[in-house]
């Protein structure tokens, strides 16, 4: 059998879940089988554990429902089990660079004992220090292996579950399980501590736990925070039975009464039955007191007191006197202006309108992309909610008839914000903008990300320049009640990027309905308006934005390149919507489409897409028509900007890295043979996932009706959908 068995719960951590891995196979010590928990075969961790399962047999995935928490993924894991000892490590934390060499080093000198404890490294998501909790409580345990008698204060209920290595026999022969759902490292760790007869310590940091950005779950407002008294009642109980020394009962019971006195007086914890909480408490307290115990000096032992007698009234009072009850009013968000300021304020006292929906798009640049394609569909499957588009001045007359609008920036515009029960949006609201209480953000999304967004761009100096305050932006990520996505990877790195409590629906993105439901007619209307002439192939140029690059440049003279392809084709020029209000750049058999409205019409007209690394490539895929790389700068691009996949690896089709390169393909034909056909369907079944026309209504009922989540339309497979027709293109 293995010398380890590696446990790691992985729900809702898909983002970061490598990372963990990663820390384990890296390991030099390899005797070890490593069992990633995850909720479903089909969960989005499932994907990831997948990859890793077919690369290396020590990794045994096990499955256990969302519902059994955290405590029934760690159980699984540990039934799995077959290693001689057990380590649980979260699905987004790590294994410090030989980890497992130092545990087995340390087992070869202890012996075989039934628990090691040993530090842990705090790591803050942002900024701060790293801290190390652990270190002070194991300096002052007896070296070598000891009995838990020679030191008391090793009660394991202050040390959570993967801070401390477990001999397998001895939680199967103790018949030990985490108790519960929420709580559960304090009653595991408080039985393993009372049924350990040996145990010795490892000083020396093994896991690096990453504090997360939002908080740990236990810090969150709700009435789990009752089950914490469960964990108590059940460790307590179980050192009564034992006949626990004094000695060892005095630590125990305080260190979990400081955890419940931490939490009765917490502002946010308890934000309903708070005093039923105390009573049970002070029940608590009173039933398993050890004889002659003495209460700690300060504030604190003021607390055990109150909480002794069971003054609820006299504690509710302390803990208003201690806490801090006003924060700083710069703190809080407000758009510029007084006469605004005090407009918006008079609003967001007003009650939500429960039928409002304010959309936006691109920071206001019109009625485009997911927002209007969500608009659309609320207009058909809810025409009781009424709408209104934020648009910039020069924006109002790409609003279609019938649409209501509000120019941003005007009193229309604050007023609807303050009281909108649902915003829409494909980028970020203002950072004015408050989060009320009942209301509902919808983050749609613009893209798939190949390039790096978010929080992962803080390691690319040029990119975070531009960005500007990532604290800033992740404040803006906090107002997200759901976050959108169109296919699994861009499920992960959402996570990664935009770390935050919302909700992921993997519902496809609305925008790309179309490709799905498009006619042969309304591609031969678009062509018509775009200029195309019959018979011509259609070739859309699409280059993406260059951080390190002023202004736009197209990194490829399009009139030479018509020149040696020949007559048959026209390129579609579509410049980054950064650079749609510079003049025209077309000419001859180069139709410039960069201002027109929809990039969903140009991608419908197009034969054939030509992109460097712009994630267009991602939605055109849908159409399953050729695409080629044009990537002249890669090695720059990645560099400097960052990417979450090496592009040249999974291309999408036919790869040019010169101009030469790119006009030979389309000579020979290559760019839609049989070998760029066989790219793209492995690049599709990866990027394609969740697209299959009907995102728009999901979203609406789901987000907007409030419909369950298991009466929302299923996606259609891939195989079985038909995409929008090409014009001069035969699809086999």
């Amino acid at each position: 059998m293995p010398r380890f068995s590696i446990v790691v719960p992985s729900h809702g951590v898909a983002g970061r879940l490598s990372l963990a891995l990663d820390s384990v196979l890296a390991q030099s010590f390899g005797d070890f089988e490593l069992i990633p928990v995850c909720d479903a075969p089909d969960a989005p961790e499932a994907d990831v554990v997948a990859g890793y399962a077919e690369r290396d047999s020590r990794v045994t995935p096990a499955h256990s429902p969302p519902s059994d928490g955290l405590a029934g993924a760690r159980n699984t894991g540990l039934r799995a089990a077959v290693g001689g000892h057990v380590l649980f490590l979260d699905g987004d934390d790590v294994l410090v660079p030989g980890a497992l060499a130092a545990l087995d080093a340390r087992l070869g000198e202890t012996g075989d004992v039934d628990v090691l404890y040993f530090e842990h490294e705090r790591t803050p998501w942002w900024e701060g220090e790293p801290a190390n909790p652990a270190a002070p409580l194991l300096a002052r345990a007896p070296d070598g292996a000891f009995s838990p008698d020679r030191a008391p204060r090793l009660t394991g209920v202050a040390l959570p579950a993967w801070s401390a290595l477990y001999r397998r026999a001895f939680l199967t022969e103790q018949a030990l399980a985490f108790p519960g759902e929420h709580y559960t490292d304090v009653g595991f760790g408080g039985l393993a501590g009372l049924q350990a007869e040996r145990v010795a310590v490892l000083r020396a940091v093994v896991v690096r736990h990453l504090l997360r950005r939002q908080g740990n779950r236990l810090g969150l407002p709700g009435e789990h925070h009752t089950e914490l008294l469960d964990q108590c009642e059940l460790v307590l109980a179980r050192a009564a039975e034992r006949g626990l020394a004094a000695d060892r009962l005095s630590p125990l019971f305080e260190q979990l009464f400081a955890a419940v006195l931490k939490t009765a007086a917490h502002p946010g914890r308890l934000t309903s039955g708070r005093r039923a909480f105390f009573r049970r408490a002070s029940a608590l307290y009173r039933r398993h007191r050890p004889a002659g115990y003495r209460t700690p000096g300060g504030s604190l032992g003021v607390q055990h007191r109150l909480l002794a007698s069971g003054s609820y009234p006299a504690f509710r009072a302390l803990r208003a006197v201690n806490r801090t009850a006003v924060r700083a009013a710069g703190l809080l968000p407000r758009p510029r202006g007084l006469r605004t300021r005090l407009r918006y304020a008079l609003g967001l006292r007003l009650p939500l309108d429960p039928n409002l929906v304010v959309y936006c798009a691109y920071w206001g640049r019109g009625y485009v992309c997911n927002p209007a394609a969500i608009h659309a569909k609320a207009r058909e499957l809810a025409p009781h909610l009424r709408a209104v588009f934020l648009v910039e001045p020069d924006a109002v007359g790409s609003v279609p008839p019938g649409v209501e609008y509000a120019v941003i920036g005007s009193r229309k515009y604050w007023e609807v914000l303050a009281r909108a029960k649902y915003l829409v949006n494909n980028a970020n609201f203002a950072d004015a903008v408050v989060k009320r209480p009942g209301s509902v953000h919808l983050q749609t999304q613009h893209g798939t990300p190949l390039k790096t967004m978010g929080a992962d761009q803080a390691t690319y100096p040029v990119v975070a320049a531009a960005t500007g305050s990532i604290a800033r932006l992740l404040a803006r990520v906090d107002r997200w009640d759901y976050n959108l996505t169109s296919n699994r990877h861009s499920t992960e790195m959402w996570e990664r990027a935009f770390p935050s409590a919302h909700e992921t629906l993997e519902y496809g993105y609305p925008r790309n309905d179309v490709y799905c439901t498009a006619s042969a007619e309304d591609v031969a209307r678009v062509r018509k308006e775009l200029g195309v002439p019959d018979g011509k192939k259609a070739l859309l140029y699409a280059p993406t934005h260059r951080d390190y690059a002023t202004g736009f440049e197209t990194g490829l003279d399009l009139a030479e390149f018509c020149e040696a392809i020949g007559d048959d084709y026209v390129v579609l020029l579509r410049a980054h919507y950064f650079y749609d209000q510079g003049p025209g750049r077309g000419g001859g058999r180069i139709i410039d489409v960069t201002g027109h409205r929809s990039s969903e019409d140009v991608c419908l007209a197009a034969d054939a897409l030509i992109t460097d690394y712009s994630s267009i490539m991602f939605d055109y895929a849908n159409l399953d028509r050729p695409i080629v790389v044009y990537a002249d700068d890669w090695d720059v691009y990645r560099e400097t900007r960052g990417v979450y996949f090496d592009l040249m690896e999974l291309p999408p089709g036919r790869v040019a890295r010169s101009p030469e390169e790119l006009a030979a393909v389309f000579r020979d034909g290559s760019w839609a043979d049989g070998s760029a056909a066989s790219l793209r369907a492995a690049f599709r079944e990866r990027f394609c996932q969740f697209d299959d026309g009907r995102a728009a209504e999901r979203v609406v009922r789901r987000v907007l009706l409030g419909e369950p989540p298991e009466s929302i339309p299923p996606v259609v497979p891939l195989a079985e959908r038909v995409p929008a027709p090409a014009a001069t293109l035969v699809r086999s």
